[in-house]
């Protein structure tokens, strides 16, 4: 009954709880790849292949630039801040809970039949006024992520969009079956994300 409701832990995907969407709203569908690999084959193709050396693609591993991005640290760590008191009462409710049940179980064939029932109350309602504060924080803490992940979003576009008039890329895709070494320009992002 301890356990902890807390931020994202420090794994290897800090955003896990949003990456279905995620990768739904940023990535796109496979529809969405399927048609734009199609649409830059056929760009290529209409080209021809004497102009098909002047076409430049690039590649970006979204997910990796997202979770590497300084931004998103910084972001990561104003949430965690911003919703650390919450969490520290959550886990006092908690605590408190598991002392009330403890001395209800110990102090069973002792108490009187009124005073059992009255803890028992006094149980139930500190188990429903949990419930609904865990239930309160989750949404606080994933509408308030999402705003931080959407804020994150456009940055790295922007980001992106930079790098492709930059460098003259014609194409830039955010996801693909594979992407060769030449064409992933993922470390150009996350290195201009460092110095914004």
């Amino acid at each position: 009954m301890t356990s902890r409701v807390t931020a994202p832990s420090r794994s290897s995907s800090r955003w896990v709880c949003h990456c279905d969407k995620y990768q739904e709203a940023f990535l796109g569908s496979r529809t969405l790849v399927f048609k734009s690999l199609v649409f830059a084959l056929g760009f290529v193709a209409m080209a021809g292949l004497a102009n098909a050396a002047d076409f430049k693609i690039g590649y970006v591993n979204a997910v990796k630039v997202i979770e590497e991005a300084p931004q998103g640290e910084a972001a990561l760590k104003k949430l965690e801040a911003e919703f650390a008191p919450r969490d520290k009462q959550i886990v006092e409710m908690q605590n408190r809970l598991k002392q009330m049940e403890q001395d209800l179980e110990k102090n069973a064939l002792v108490l009187k039949e009124n005073e059992h029932r009255s803890k028992e109350f006094e149980i139930a309602t500190l188990k429903r006024d949990l419930r609904r504060a865990t239930q309160e924080f989750r949404e606080d803490y994933n509408l308030r992520r999402n705003e931080e992940l959407a804020a994150l979003q456009k940055i790295v576009q922007k980001t992106i969009a930079e790098i492709a008039k930059q460098e003259n890329y014609d194409l830039i895709l955010e996801s693909a079956v594979y992407a060769g070494p030449k064409v992933d320009v993922t470390d150009k992002i996350l290195k201009k994300l460092g110095k914004k």
